[in-house]
């Protein structure tokens, strides 16, 4: 039995995380494929079913128009962008992206939007009115910040007056949409001490959520959340039978011993990345991707779902720089299957991501080559996870030690478990079982 909870922090960290980014969960929006017309008006009729899932936090992939110089494919990268305070007329206009926004704050939504800070596309508008605030080549031409993101070009933040510019193009964001949060892209290729100067300033209009595309510990200093990229490549080399169960825990206590208990980290199974250059997360998992999708809600964590996996989204890649709609059937499989797992997460402070005061044991069974069981407690509130990491049908194991006792319920069958009685359990291959104290109030 082990302990994988951080009493203590590591880090000087001197921004306060806003408290409902501790409870949430973040749905990542791709417009451009969401639907046939692939506008904000369009996605918008989508919230309240989304709603009813237990979605808390939307992310709009970048929302900025999108440079034509280089550009790859026919509509080219979110992440090239040409103006950062216009919209991509593509998704609508600046007033069809407030409307969303309202509708999704009116549902009890918060809304975050993806931010480019470490490059623009070639024919942004500060490479006529600002030029200086770029990288140049020996030939004093602009360059991207690698050779193979040759759509794009590298900013310059030794240059104070750029660093103004982002700062207030963020700023115009905020203001105009009431946002509540960035997702910043690629954080750790932008300097440390700018995101501080952002987050001081940006957070004095508002108290935001700052989620980082980075696994760089340091950036904990500026970031509430991180993304949780090893442990997605982790469960890929699970699946391939490339480690074992013991592989996933070194990760994992990697992330305990490294990562400030306050930490905030972001797990998933997909996203835009990985769903269009990797594939979707049943070609990279198999049939390992729902039970891994229960362990990246459930741990410490919250978890980041990908526009089109409530469906799911078995074999289908969603063109980058193409229209490529996702091809709904109106039959939502998942839906159901998230709406338990998202409810319970926001009604259950054991499952507050980035709280000192929540404690994760890894539980001993007498199958641990297969089973990966865990507890979760916050005071008197607790749930239990088991998971049949394995391809054995009707695997039969049982939890021993004492720390796991009472009744509790299966959130997806309803079934009263009596841990005093029996601990004793048989599963299907890649089965599950979430359970919470049945006198949880």
């Amino acid at each position: 039995m082990a302990d994988l909870t951080k009493q203590s922090t590591s880090m000087d960290k001197v921004f306060q995380t806003v408290d409902w980014a501790h409870t949430t969960n973040i749905y990542e929006v791709n417009v451009r494929q969401y639907t046939a017309e692939g506008t904000f008006a369009a996605f918008t009729k989508e919230l309240p079913r989304l709603r009813d899932m237990g979605i808390e936090t939307i992310w709009f992939m970048p929302v900025t128009p999108i440079s034509a110089q280089n550009r790859k494919g026919v509509l080219g990268s979110y992440y090239a962008c040409s103006d950062y305070v216009s919209v991509n007329p593509e998704f609508g206009s600046l007033d069809d992206l407030k409307e969303t926004v309202r509708e999704a704050h009116a549902l009890g939504l918060k809304v975050i939007i993806d931010w480019v800070a470490n490059h623009t596309g070639w024919d942004h508008s500060w490479t006529i009115s600002n030029p200086e605030f770029y990288y140049k080549n020996d030939q004093g031409t602009f360059r991207p910040p690698f050779p193979e993101w040759e759509d794009t070009i590298h900013l310059n933040y030794g240059n104070p007056e750029l660093r103004k510019a982002m700062i207030d193009a963020m700023k115009f964001w905020l203001r105009e949409c009431d946002l509540d949060g960035f997702r910043c892209d690629m954080a750790h290729l932008v300097p440390l001490d700018f995101w501080k100067e952002a987050r001081t300033e940006l957070d004095a209009i508002k108290p935001l959520f700052w989620l980082a595309e980075t696994e760089d510990v340091n950036y904990h200093e500026a970031f509430d959340a991180s993304y949780a990229w090893e442990f997605l490549h982790t469960m890929e080399r699970y699946w391939k039978k490339q480690i074992d169960i013991q592989g996933i825990d070194k990760v994992l206590h990697k992330y305990a011993d490294v990562f400030p208990g306050n930490a905030i980290r972001a797990f998933f199974t997909s996203n835009h990345d990985e769903n269009s250059h990797s594939g979707s997360e049943y070609e990279r998992m198999g049939e390992s991707a729902r039970v891994f999708a229960v362990l990246c809600a459930t741990w410490n964590s919250v978890p980041l779902i990908y526009s089109g996996q409530e469906m799911p989204l078995i074999n289908k890649r969603l063109h980058f720089f193409e229209k490529d709609p996702i091809p709904w059937t109106g039959n939502y499989e998942l839906h159901d299957f998230y709406k338990k797992l998202l409810g319970m997460r926001a009604r259950n402070p054991a499952f507050r991501a980035g709280d000192t005061d929540v404690r994760t044991f890894r539980l001993e069974t007498t199958n641990n080559a297969h089973v990966f069981a865990f507890l979760k407690k916050y005071q008197d509130h607790e749930a239990v996870i088991l998971l049949n990491l394995s391809d054995v049908d009707q695997l039969e194991f049982d939890i021993t030690g004492s720390l796991v006792n009472g009744i509790y319920t299966d959130i997806f069958s309803g079934e009263k478990i009596n841990m005093d009685e029996s601990k004793h359990f048989v599963m299907g291959k890649w089965g599950w079982v979430v359970a919470e104290r049945s006198n949880f109030q």
